[in-house]
């Protein structure tokens, strides 16, 4: 992992290099490709479900009124679809006990 506590592509394609024993540009490669993968499906408006780690789940939200923190003025705030991430059981319980 990085030095900043963030995993990174680089950092992925370094462990398949090392578990799996594919060259480091055969590694990007992969990472790269599933990521894509993950990527298309979610521009499809597919969810992404990965076992025992967690869903990437699209919702559409309505507008509605916002209001201004600063001014207090209200405005309203257009419709949108966001990406959320569920983690699994499996995955709470590793992060709750590391």
């Amino acid at each position: 992992m990085s030095g900043n506590g963030t995993l990174t592509r680089a950092d992925l394609a370094e462990s398949v290099n090392r578990h799996i024993g594919l060259s480091r540009a055969e590694a990007a490669t992969l990472i790269e490709s599933i990521l894509e993968h993950m990527s298309a499906a979610l521009e499809r408006g597919e969810n992404v479900k990965i076992s025992s780690f967690g869903t990437f789940v699209l919702r559409d939200k309505t507008q509605r009124m916002g209001r201004n923190p600063k001014t207090g003025v209200e405005v309203p705030i257009e419709p949108r679809r966001v990406l959320t991430f569920r983690a699994s059981q499996t995955m709470r319980d590793r992060v709750a006990s590391a």
